[in-house]
């Protein structure tokens, strides 16, 4: 899937790498309002949140919206696990081409599904970015 950028989420990425020297690999503007920020390599992780969050909290000021920053994973679950946090999946499996992710309790599960799919269908937009799915399952 080709992913195209507006000029927007362009500047969004130069502000963010040139604030954190942190190589991005996306920049995700969500339904909820919330931008997402894909880093290449968990390694990136600390230097990209910064001390305290503070990069995070900063980056919010300028924005003038919520982020969230997840870790790039080339495995599925990996990439899964990384994008739910901090819920945390009992498993996540794949039956052909969708995705079960299974929830420790109902709490966990009406989280990720959240009011009218609205959770899960971000999640799975963000997913289909990088890996062949069909839909997502909450179990």
């Amino acid at each position: 899937m080709k992913i195209k950028y507006d000029i927007n989420l362009m500047q969004y990425m130069n502000m963010f790498e040139n604030l954190t020297h942190v190589k991005l690999k996306d920049c995700i503007d969500m339904p909820s309002g919330q931008l997402m920020f894909v880093v290449g390599d968990a390694s990136d992780m600390g230097q990209a949140i910064g001390r305290g969050g503070a990069n995070i909290r900063l980056m919010e000021g300028k924005f003038k919206r919520k982020i969230k920053i997840v870790a790039f994973d080339p495995e599925l679950r990996g990439f899964v696990k990384n994008l739910i946090y901090p819920l945390q999946a009992r498993e996540t499996r794949l039956e052909g081409d969708v995705l079960v992710i299974v929830g420790p309790d109902t709490k966990t599960k009406g989280l990720l599904i959240g009011r009218e799919r609205q959770n899960l269908d971000a999640i799975k937009a963000v997913i289909q970015r990088y890996f062949p799915i069909k839909d997502i399952k909450v179990e």
